[in-house]
Order: C-alpha cells, then sequence, then structure tokens
C-alpha cells in the first residue's frame, strides 16, 4: 500500500489573485468555483485563510466559511492570525469535529486565546511550533515547544489524535540547516506525542524562488517528509503532480528519494524526467549541493 498525505488546499487566501479580491468584496462566486475546484483535485479540507484581517475579521471568517459550506462538504482548515476572527469563524461551521484550526502557537497569549475555543469546538488543532522567541533553532527546541503545546492542549481535554505538529518549512534560500532540523523534529514525534498527526505549510520552501521552479522543490520536499510520516500537507491543488504524490500514485519517485535519503545514491546517469528531477532537486534541499535557480540544469 503506498502511503498517502491528506492535501489541505491552500488556495483560498486573502493573498490570492482571485481569492483575495473576492473576500474583500464579498463576491461569493470566485471563492465557490474555488472550492469546487480544489475539492475535484482530491484535497481532503480546504485552507480558509483571511490573514490578519484586524479591521473586520469577525465578520469577514463567517462570511468565507458559510459561502464555502454552501457548494462543498470538504473539511474546512481556517487560518488567521486573528484569534477573534478565528472564534467568530467556528461558531458557523457546520462539521467541527473535522475542521481544523490553523493554528495555535506555542505564544502564551495565543495559547490563551485559542486553546478554550478549539476545545469547545472539538476541532482538529494545527500545533505550530514557533515560540516567543520566533524560530525554533533545532530539532530540540521543537520537541521541547511540541510537549508544551501538547500538555497545554491536553489540559483542556483535546487528545493527542486531534493535534497536528507544524514543524515549520523555511525557504531553501535560507540553507537546508532548517529543513534537515524539521524532518528530524518529526521522525522523534512518536515518541513525543504518540497518535498525533503532523503537517507543513508546504509552498513556504521554495518561496522567493522563481515561479516556474517551485513546484520542483514542494514536491520533493513533500516525498522527503513522507519518509517520516507526514500525515497532512498544506499544498497548492492545482499542481496535479504535487496531488498525485499525496494520492499515492508515485510510489517509484518516492522509492527513490527514500533510498537516497537512506545513503544509496543511484547516480543521475540512468535517470530521466521527473525521476532526474526529483534526484537534482533532494540535493538542493538535503544541503548537498549549495541552491541556485539552475540546480535542474546542473
Amino acid at each position: 500500500m503506498s502511503q498517502t498525505v491528506l492535501a489541505i488546499a491552500e488556495s483560498i487566501n486573502i493573498m490570492g489573485k482571485r481569492s483575495g479580491g473576492a473576500m474583500k468584496e464579498r463576491n461569493p462566486a470566485p471563492i465557490q468555483e474555488m472550492a469546487k475546484e480544489e475539492s475535484k483535485a482530491g484535497a481532503a479540507y480546504l485552507d480558509l485563510n483571511i490573514g490578519p484581517a484586524r479591521k473586520d475579521g469577525t465578520e469577514l471568517m463567517p462570511w468565507v466559511v458559510q459561502t464555502v459550506e454552501a457548494v462543498t462538504d470538504t473539511p474546512l482548515c481556517l487560518d488567521t492570525t486573528n484569534a477573534d476572527a478565528m472564534a467568530a469563524g467556528f461558531k458557523v461551521v457546520k462539521n467541527k469535529a473535522n475542521a481544523i484550526m490553523n493554528s495555535i502557537s506555542a505564544q502564551p497569549e495565543r495559547m490563551e486565546k485559542l486553546i478554550p475555543v478549539a476545545a469547545e469546538a472539538g476541532c482538529n488543532v494545527i500545533a505550530l511550533l514557533w515560540g516567543p522567541e520566533g524560530m525554533p533553532r533545532d530539532s530540540n527546541e521543537r520537541a521541547a515547544m511540541a510537549v508544551d503545546l501538547m500538555m497545554a492542549l491536553a489540559e483542556a481535554g483535546i487528545p493527542n489524535e486531534k493535534m497536528l505538529f507544524d514543524p515549520i518549512g523555511t525557504p531553501i534560500t535560507l540553507g537546508a540547516d532548517q529543513l534537515a532540523s524539521g524532518l528530524e523534529f518529526l521522525s522523534m514525534l512518536e515518541d513525543i506525542a504518540p497518535g498525533a498527526g503532523s503537517t507543513i505549510g508546504l509552498s513556504n520552501v521554495s518561496n522567493g524562488v522563481a515561479d516556474h521552479l517551485r513546484k520542483y522543490l514542494d514536491r520533493t520536499y513533500l516525498v522527503m517528509l513522507m519518509k517520516y510520516g507526514l500525515t497532512t500537507a498544506i499544498v497548492n491543488s492545482y499542481d496535479a503532480e504535487l496531488m498525485a504524490i499525496c494520492k499515492g500514485e508515485r510510489p517509484e519517485l518516492v522509492s527513490l528519494v527514500h533510498g537516497m535519503m537512506d545513503g544509496n545514491d543511484p547516480g543521475p546517469a540512468g535517470l530521466a524526467g521527473s525521476a532526474l528531477e526529483h534526484y537534482k532537486t533532494y540535493k538542493v534541499l538535503s544541503g548537498q549541493t549549495i541552491f541556485s535557480e539552475s540546480w535542474l540544469e546542473l
């Protein structure tokens, strides 16, 4: 049985070309079209990201939730840094038990505000490993934050099975060290929080890279994370090849990359097409090749 990852579709976003304007104008049609497209592509969840929404978040989030729920039964992932908007959104979500809160970070003020909302809703929670000092430095700091978050969530009656730990994907343009720490944390997760799931904002890895190259980084990074049992990922569901990897339809490419992670380097000579793309991209993401935008041509 090929490994699969549940896709949380990321495109209904206040920063998106189609969805952003539609949110500002309260125009349901583009958002509903996208919700149908993402569901059809195989998304297990639809991420509804309204950003900080300082002015009108408490009105915008419920509007987006009801707009999307009018046309699809795909479970929702509510995404905002505005705690009041998050609470307002969860008041109207129909299928609370299957919904996801994105996210509760390891910052005291966010934990205080949102853990009671999540507990009351009975929803799944993305536990974001971002602390009072920001980004964790290594896998041990991630583990310490994960324990803090797990204990605070458990105290509120939220079981491990409802938690999705996000080790935070960082842009490859900043180097490969943090990516390695995130993978190392995932390998420890079952011991830290038995029964808990995991997730990642996949496209963070390619942030700042030329648009036409981003998909290659996203796809190979997903395969690398799968080696350590990644359960969900926030992805671009319009990338059909990426969705095929999520659905377990590329076992030969997964085997190639996982073999390289185990130290079995087949060399590039016998590879072609997408196998060669994954080979070269893995070299960059694992820090064996210095990143430059010409990595696929080398």
